[in-house]
């Protein structure tokens, strides 16, 4: 009911544009016809993706044409699809896609270069021939949602204080009260309906002696958790997900446990479960096989990208600490206020010069120390919060291996091995010739474990293509690796250059340190100063 109230507002909004029905061009109505799912007569959105993909506009284009028209939550219906095309058309002009661009539009809708009808509809019938692959970029993933997850005051409970978050969705515009215990409850329910995809693990809740910093990184840990769930493209299709993002109500786990009581995993619901083991390639064993000997490989190389790089963010944290008490003792020195004997000030006024120049050092070391805490923090939040969340998701990619043999795959070899032993106990019955009853009660065993093998085998099937399906997934994300080599020298090159102009700045005020502008004598020797000692000693 809601996905249709949704659908005629955004008919509503176009009618000033389809006003005049002589005015569509025939090309828009037979894109239209041409990628048009005919059960439906709406548009499936990883067809239009496909569709988009093949206009060869920038990625961030598309994302905002997709953007604009919101195509994110249902099949596009005839209306929604016309004002996508007005779009890409202006935008192979060169135009920006915006809204106030559909408004200009009155009698000449622009022609976009798609190509022929038939070539959309070989389009159309790829998209939707292989549900197997999963046709999404990794910006189109990031652009399904963000989530945002806010510690909120401490509260107190009757006898222990309990940690509380905010949990925002810019998808679904809300801002819910979660604690950590309605995100165990939500991971259960989603491992339940989803055994066969990667679903994140969630961080430790130890509750003994938790401190600030545990608190904080646990924070973190569940934002990832989050986004990664909700940008998932099958996660984020499913009404478990808008139940624990939305929800407003008091008891969320047990709106969660009571609305999917009784509901099947993604086995029972998916349509193509039977089905699955035609759409897999004949060496899906091998290729299972190789695939996760690569993704172990990756998750230990990025592993050790992600200790290296909360080494160096904790060293610019360090660096910020030291450079501040360095300014702070600089500061302390220059604020002494003991007498000075006067044998030694007899010849000059050092003692009474350097305390002067060095009160006033402290603020530039304080901003040095500020600059170089910025680099830290911008190192961890872009740089390791990036790695970390695709280790989550190869982690869940570890995890869902694991289930897979040790789930499936047993329980296929343990059905099997249980048919055999009944089977061997039907043939020993018929040579003794024993009652008729028990013949016919070992035959309707038989019969039962037939169909479990079936359904075994079935799931074994499924679950080999979910496993394709995560496997994409991750190669996917891999892209991110782009983004946290982008984010690491962006943070590098502008810590170093504010660092710089601070150091710069600096350098001139130690001239009153050094009579009559002096040089600093070398901290290493000059080249050929070992042969001549009394280099060392200027006279």
């Amino acid at each position: 009911m809601v996905v249709r109230r949704r659908t005629v507002a955004w008919e509503g909004e176009l009618r000033p544009l389809l006003s005049m029905a002589g005015s569509v061009p025939p090309y828009y109505r037979e894109v239209y016809e041409a990628i048009c799912c005919k059960r439906e007569d709406r548009v499936q959105r990883n067809v239009f993706h496909t569709l988009l993909n093949r206009t060869e506009l920038p990625t961030a284009v598309q994302n905002q044409i997709a953007e604009i028209i919101e195509c994110k939550e249902e099949p596009i219906s005839r209306s929604v699809l016309y004002k996508a095309l007005v779009l890409i058309a202006f935008a192979q002009q060169g135009k920006q896609p915006s809204a106030k661009l559909l408004e200009n539009v009155t009698q000449d809708f622009p022609k976009p270069e798609l190509g022929a009808p038939g070539e959309l509809e070989a389009v159309r019938m790829q998209a939707q021939a292989n549900p197997i692959l999963v046709c999404r970029s990794l910006p189109e993933l990031m652009a399904i949602d963000t989530v945002e997850v806010e510690l909120i005051p401490e509260k107190k409970g009757l006898f222990l204080k309990h940690v509380e978050y905010e949990v925002s969705s810019q998808r679904f515009k809300s801002s819910v009260y979660r604690r950590y215990n309605d995100f165990v409850v939500f991971h259960e329910v989603l491992l339940q309906r989803f055994p066969y995809r990667m679903v994140p693990t969630l961080p430790p809740k130890r509750m003994l002696r938790v401190d600030r910093e545990f608190i904080e990184s646990r924070r973190r840990a569940l934002k990832r958790f989050a986004n990664l769930v909700a940008r998932h493209p099958f996660f984020s299709e499913d009404e478990l997900l808008q139940v624990f993002l939305s929800f407003s109500g008091s008891d969320v786990q047990n709106k969660i446990r009571e609305s999917f009581r009784g509901v099947g995993d993604e086995f029972m619901t998916c349509e193509i479960a039977t089905t699955a083991k035609d759409l897999l390639p004949p060496d899906i064993q091998a290729q299972f096989g190789a695939s996760r000997e690569l993704i172990r490989n990756i998750y230990n190389s990025f592993h050790k990208l992600r200790d290296r790089a909360e080494r160096m963010a904790s060293r610019s944290a360090d660096n910020a600490t030291d450079l501040l008490l360095f300014g702070k003792e600089l500061s302390t020195l220059g604020s002494d206020t003991t007498p000075v004997p006067s044998w030694a000030s007899v010849t000059s006024n050092t003692w009474g010069l350097l305390r002067q120049a060095l009160r006033g050092l402290s603020v530039e070391f304080a901003l040095l120390a500020d600059k170089s805490a910025q680099q830290g923090k911008r190192e961890e939040e872009e740089v390791v919060e990036k790695l970390s969340i695709f280790l989550d998701l190869l982690q869940s990619y570890k995890d869902l291996c694991e289930r897979h043999e040790k789930g499936v795959l047993h329980e296929h070899q343990r059905a099997l091995q249980k048919y055999t032993s009944m089977k061997r106990q039907m043939m020993s019955v018929t040579v003794q010739s024993k009652e008729p009853l028990s013949v016919e009660q070992l035959e309707s065993r038989i019969v039962q474990q037939e169909n479990a093998i079936l359904n075994m085998e079935l799931r074994n099937y499924f679950s080999m293509y979910c496993l394709h399906q995560e496997t994409q997934l991750i190669h996917i994300y891999l892209h991110i690796t782009s983004h946290v080599l982008t984010a690491f020298i962006d943070s590098q090159i502008q810590g170093h250059r504010e660092m710089c102009e601070v150091w710069n700045d600096l350098k001139p005020k130690l001239g009153c340190l050094l009579p009559n502008g002096t040089p600093s004598p070398p901290v290493s020797p000059r080249p050929g100063a070992w042969h001549n000692p009394s280099t060392f000693f200027p006279q």
